[in-house]
């Protein structure tokens, strides 16, 4: 079964009709709940929530910012965080050409928002002072050109593919398609990301994955486990807290940001895990990446005040968060060829109980290396600043 919500085309009958879709959606594994509605108040007026319910998870995806996870909500706990930011926002009024390059941060509040994909780090200027790559890139505030759910009813499965274009006539050009997929009875969130290069000409990219957790997640002793080869802060801040740095503070006012990038170490297959999870080990959320195109991992704490944008980011990667340029000079860049496809997958795992939680800390455990290396200073090559 399939069902088209959008279908760009080149042509002046530039949009198909929405096909409609029933309210319930019954599998041979149980039933889908699906809703799309056009939001109406504020700085979010014209976008439009497309909702996914699995009977486990109800998930409020975002078409017109990347394809992005505004919240989920599993067994009574709620996802995501609560962002000074009152989202979510339309792209028409996040200024990310700001002079600044930190307009992005006005659009900021999603569980799950990706980075990209010209660049995905901090901001790069000009010698005149002009903004060449702009806070964490483009591609979150762009809205899908395509957008499809298909049900395999046999199998109990419910996919949401998107495609987003992010092109500059006569400098680069590249396609995301967008596809999650939701099971039924499932709290499960896979994600199947495939970026191409459709010009005839070579193009660079980067592409991370800002995963934001707020409470009830993330309070105090809360703490986040993670398989990795070797870790570091990314500066002198960061390097302060070395010692807890996966542990979590509860929301303090004044708080300044500490960030740590890794590199993953893997399973026999190749995939990582990371999770966050509350000190009693009732919820978390669990973060599985194919490290094959993924082998970073970034943690990002800030732990501030409530009203300030309490909140805790794990963050697989192509690269660490530095400005374009550092990484392209140490070959954290990736290049495409012309109509080459590079393929991103993850698993989000939302737990609402000690035996997920445990399981997932088993997991982690196994993937850790016996050599794994904590770095208490910046280290060259990693860290811009």
């Amino acid at each position: 079964m399939r069902w088209s919500l959008r279908n760009r085309r080149n042509s002046l009958e530039s949009l198909t009709p929405r096909d409609p879709i029933p309210d319930e959606i019954v599998t041979a594994k149980g039933a889908f709940r699906i809703s799309c509605e056009s939001l109406p108040h504020g700085k979010s007026s014209g976008m439009e929530m497309l909702t996914v319910d699995t009977g486990a998870i109800k998930v409020a995806l975002l078409p017109d910012r990347g394809m992005g996870i505004w919240k989920c909500e599993a067994h009574g706990t709620e996802f995501g965080w609560q962002s000074p930011v009152d989202g979510p926002v339309h792209p028409a009024y996040v200024p990310i050409d700001d002079p600044t390059g930190i307009g992005w941060l006005e659009g900021f509040d999603e569980l799950l928002v990706r980075c990209g994909l010209q660049s995905m780090g901090a901001p790069e200027f000009h010698p005149n002072g002009n903004v060449k790559f702009p806070l964490h890139g483009r591609i979150a505030n762009l809205p899908a050109t395509h957008l499809e759910v298909v049900v395999d009813a046999e199998q109990g499965t419910m996919d949401i593919v998107g495609t987003i274009i992010e092109s500059r006539f006569l400098i680069y050009s590249l396609a995301l398609q967008c596809r999650y997929r939701f099971y039924a009875g499932s709290s499960a969130i896979e994600i199947v990301d495939t970026v191409t290069n459709p010009l005839c000409t070579p193009v660079s990219m980067q592409l991370l994955y800002h995963i934001n957790m707020g409470q009830p997640i993330v309070q105090a002793g809360s703490t986040v486990h993670a398989a990795y080869k070797s870790l570091c802060p990314r500066d002198a801040r960061a390097a302060e807290g070395i010692a807890d740095w996966n542990r979590c503070e509860g929301p303090t006012a004044g708080y300044a940001e500490q960030v740590y990038f890794m590199a993953a170490n893997s399973d026999s297959n190749q995939w990582s895990e990371s999770m966050i999870c509350t000190e009693d080990r009732t919820k978390g959320l669990s973060v599985q990446f194919d490290t094959r195109t993924l082998p970073y991992l970034n943690l990002w704490k800030n732990t501030a005040a409530i009203e300030n944008g309490y909140v805790v980011g794990l963050e697989p990667a192509t690269g660490f968060p530095n400005p374009r340029g550092f990484e392209e000079r140490n070959q954290r860049v990736i290049t495409l060829s012309g109509g080459e496809s590079r393929v991103f997958r993850m698993k989000l795992l939302p737990m609402v109980n000690i035996t997920e939680v445990e399981q997932a800390e088993a997991r982690i455990h196994t993937m850790r290396s016996d050599s794994a290396i904590v770095h208490t200073t910046p280290q060259p090559g990693w860290c811009h600043r």
